[in-house]
């Protein structure tokens, strides 16, 4: 006999409707009227608590209405607040200046108001993850063509973000003591690597020297022409530090990964890149499959060991910043190190001027998106406690001069990015500029003075051959200057170069 189908009784749904948000009333009015009595209440609660964390609107009202009068040097009481709210529609439903009265008379001690607000404050965030869960279920079955189910829970992670960031109990002045103490840790730990970096490696010695490495929480913008070689400059960074997380002793860094965010390339090309600079073959050779047998062989024993690396890409084209925030978050939280940590070292976008605008910051001016976008970026790396180099174009004004080595002016939009960033460097090629600009013969010149020209432009090709120059125009951490690298635009690879003083004389015959 088949078992009959159970109706839901109208009470079983009734238990579900009438189940309401979680709320306490009587939280509120005791400390409304804490703060009515004694306006040090007010002190205890103001910096995460506001209006819109009461469920009752009218006590809502009342905060603010509190918190308006002492900012001002005012006091807050029921005789003051008469002006302002006794004609106030929302007060007078509730029992006018009586029930404001009758808050003052329910009063506890400030010492317990700071406990009072922050049980408002949880069941503020409470609610909201009521309302968040119901809306995530609507667009969920609300399906649309333009918002996949990963755009969905991309932006359901950002709302839940935004949550627990509002409000925050943390925060606040710290004695200066504390902070002493903390920089002396500090220094203590720097001591004790005994010159070991204090960053992220770039695997570029000189560089590192400069830079004391990619300092976590800071925002490191490198800039250049096109042709100037920043994606190779990147991508070698990119790489040694991921080389270095996969093989080093340290446990707080063995096991972290690095996200590399390629709007420009696909992760296929950028892959390409990777392997002709490890397997020194030239990606031409590889894109158009003229590679001889040992150059073949080279390559799959390159491949198989960079498969290996920690190395992680996204070509997602024109991703927004709570896009790359979520992605992050995610890739930090499901690796850890060896220690527990979370598995995030180093985070690099390329490039700058293709990160799109999320909704709440499109505008008709780019200048103020590429703001936002860079505090986003900072605030990134703050939050995740890692470095985020982000790639960047320059304007045209570098071709206009005669010395073409940028300056920080010459950042497109550069008022934003110099100020947000915390280290800013330029990658300047003299051989590109110089190869281009071959002198020919004037009409009026002997050969004898255009020989003695020629031969001036073969000497400087000469010295620039091979020759990068990293300027280092601002940083907070430390000195500018410019670090010469070299670059073999074979693989487009970065590496040390050494000078020729340092090297041993030739053995003569």
């Amino acid at each position: 006999m088949a078992t009959p189908l159970r109706v839901t009784e109208p009470a079983d749904a009734a238990g579900q409707v009438l189940r309401t948000p979680p709320h306490n009333y009587e939280a509120e009015r005791a400390l409304l009227g804490a703060i009515l009595m004694n306006n040090r209440a007010y002190e205890r609660v103001h910096e995460f608590l506001r209006a819109l964390h009461f469920a009752d609107p009218v006590n809502g009202r009342i905060f603010e209405s509190c918190g308006k009068l002492i900012e001002q040097g005012h006091q807050a009481n029921p005789v003051t607040l008469k002006t302002y709210l006794e004609r106030d529609d929302l007060v007078v439903s509730a029992g006018g200046m009586k029930y404001i009265a009758s808050l003052a008379a329910g009063a506890v001690t400030v010492i317990n108001s700071t406990e009072y607000g922050k049980l408002i404050y949880d069941l503020y965030l409470r609610r909201e993850l009521i309302e968040l869960g119901e809306e995530i279920v609507n667009k969920a079955f609300d399906a649309t063509p333009d918002e996949t189910a990963v755009q969905q829970i991309e932006a359901s992670e950002q709302v839940l973000f935004n949550l627990a960031s509002e409000g925050t109990l943390e925060g606040g002045f710290q004695s200066f003591g504390n902070a002493l103490v903390t920089a002396i840790n500090l220094a203590e730990a720097a001591h004790r690597r005994e010159g070991a970096l204090a960053g992220v490696t770039t695997g570029l010695l000189d560089l590192d020297k400069k830079l004391g490495g990619l300092h976590p929480s800071d925002l490191i913008i490198l800039a250049g022409r096109p042709s100037m070689g920043k994606t190779a400059l990147a991508t070698t960074i990119a790489f040694n530090a991921a080389h270095y997380y996969r093989t080093t002793d340290r446990a707080e860094d063995r096991g972290k990964h690095v996200a590399f965010f390629s709007l420009e390339m696909s992760s296929e090309q950028l892959a390409t890149r990777i392997l002709a600079e490890r397997s020194k073959i030239s990606s031409h050779l590889i894109r158009t499959g003229g590679l001889s047998n040992d150059d073949f062989s080279r390559l799959v024993v390159a491949s198989q060991d960079v498969a290996e690396t920690p190395l992680y890409i996204d070509d997602t084209p024109a991703v927004t910043v709570s896009t790359i925030r979520t992605r992050c978050r995610r890739l930090a939280r499901q690796n850890k190190t060896a220690d527990g940590s979370p598995g995030l070292g180093l985070i690099v976008i390329d490039y700058l001027q293709l990160i799109g605008a999320s909704r709440s910051e499109k505008s008709e001016n780019r200048v103020q998106e590429v703001s936002a976008i860079t505090r986003g970026l900072k605030a990134l790396a703050k939050e995740l406690n890692v470095p985020v180099m982000a790639l960047s174009q320059l304007s045209r004004a570098v071709e206009q001069r005669e010395d073409k080595r940028p300056q920080l002016a010459d950042l497109r939009e550069s008022g934003s990015i110099e100020q947000d960033a915390d280290a800013v460097m330029f990658v300047y090629r003299e051989q590109y500029y110089l190869e281009r600009a071959e002198p020919s013969q004037r009409p009026e010149e002997s050969s004898d003075k255009f020989a003695e020209r020629h031969t001036n432009w073969q000497q400087r090709c000469e010295q620039a051959h091979n020759v990068a120059e990293a300027i280092v125009a601002k940083q907070r951490h430390g000195p500018i200057g410019t670090v010469r690298l070299y670059f073999d635009p074979n693989y487009t690879h970065f590496s040390d170069l050494i000078d020729q003083s340092h090297l041993p004389p030739p053995i003569e015959d």
